[in-house]
């Protein structure tokens, strides 16, 4: 039983990860709660059902033109959004309450065009797992493990080794000092954008092999998202990964003994004792010497 859980665990943990690194890449550039993030998610998730399921076409080549597309939703919602804001200096009240604008309208969109009923993406006869450590686990769950930290070394890679990766953290660091050295900050929050909103769509369907797709899917994987990386700590990509396994460890062990309708709760108590246990910094979080 316990093996069991600490593998389901490790699985959604995965996908927490995802969607904490695909927001702190973008939180740390434009240093807000860009809570549209989650509707990015939601968007890969129906992006892969309309390639997969609706056109029949190849499943890798479906999450290939997916995790695309969310990139260009990324940055469709930056350029059209969040620019124009930062061209008139906005506070960042303003930015909050347009990044839930752009969640409820996208949201809303998503449930117009392919209702409100519940869809999925699993098709076939359903196989037995493998067995593993005492505990069982399915194609489609070894596939989000291997996904995950894939993309997570890729995205490490990138941030660490290339020079696009040392623009991002010098505009995170001191966006001042990067406009000065000659670093165009637009472009650097374009390419953030583009990354962060790619594996947020690569974690909707990764998750959507296990789970069912609905228009409502992206607010609570935003919220969690944002909780795996307040506790693995803002601008880190290990403590993004860290973040998103404690809390799928955390949810998984706490309705172990409990009913599996506290799930969320368990993920805000940890929230809440993180930040009591940590009190300073943005929301709790000590942010000004983490580095991505």
């Amino acid at each position: 039983m316990i093996q069991q859980l600490i593998i389901n665990s490790f699985i959604i943990g995965c996908t927490y990860a995802l969607i904490a690194l695909g927001f702190v890449i973008i939180y740390r550039t434009i240093k807000f709660f860009h809570f549209a993030h989650g509707v990015v998610y939601a968007a890969g998730a129906y992006l892969a059902y309309t390639f997969f399921i609706l056109l029949n076409i190849n499943p890798l080549i479906s999450f290939f033109l997916s995790v695309v597309l969310t990139s260009v939703l990324g940055i469709a919602v930056d350029r059209f959004v969040y620019l124009p804001l930062r061209k008139h200096k906005s506070p960042s009240l303003v930015f909050l309450l347009a990044s839930f604008g752009v969640l409820i309208f996208l949201q809303n969109l998503i449930q117009l065009i392919f209702g409100a009923q519940i869809l999925t993406l699993r098709t076939g006869p359903i196989k037995e797992g493998y067995h593993f450590l005492g505990a069982l686990i399915t194609d489609n769950q070894i596939l989000i493990i291997v996904s995950s930290l894939v993309l997570f070394f890729l995205c490490w890679l990138f941030v660490q080794k290339t020079k696009f990766g040392k623009a991002i953290r010098a505009v995170s660091d001191d966006p001042l000092g990067a406009r000065v050295v000659g670093i165009n900050s637009e472009r650097v929050i374009m390419i953030a954008f583009a990354i962060g909103s790619a594996l947020a769509g690569a974690a909707g369907i990764l998750i959507s092999l296990e789970t069912n797709i609905e228009p409502t899917m992206g607010l609570n994987a935003i919220l969690k998202g944002i909780i795996a990386s307040i506790v693995g700590g803002i601008g880190s990509i290990p403590g993004a990964l860290f973040g998103g396994l404690f809390l799928g460890l955390a949810e998984n062990l706490g309705i172990w003994k409990i009913q599996a309708g506290w799930k969320d709760a368990i993920a805000f108590v940890i929230l809440i004792l993180f930040l009591l246990l940590r009190p300073s910094g943005i929301m709790g979080v000590k942010t000004d010497k983490e580095k991505i």
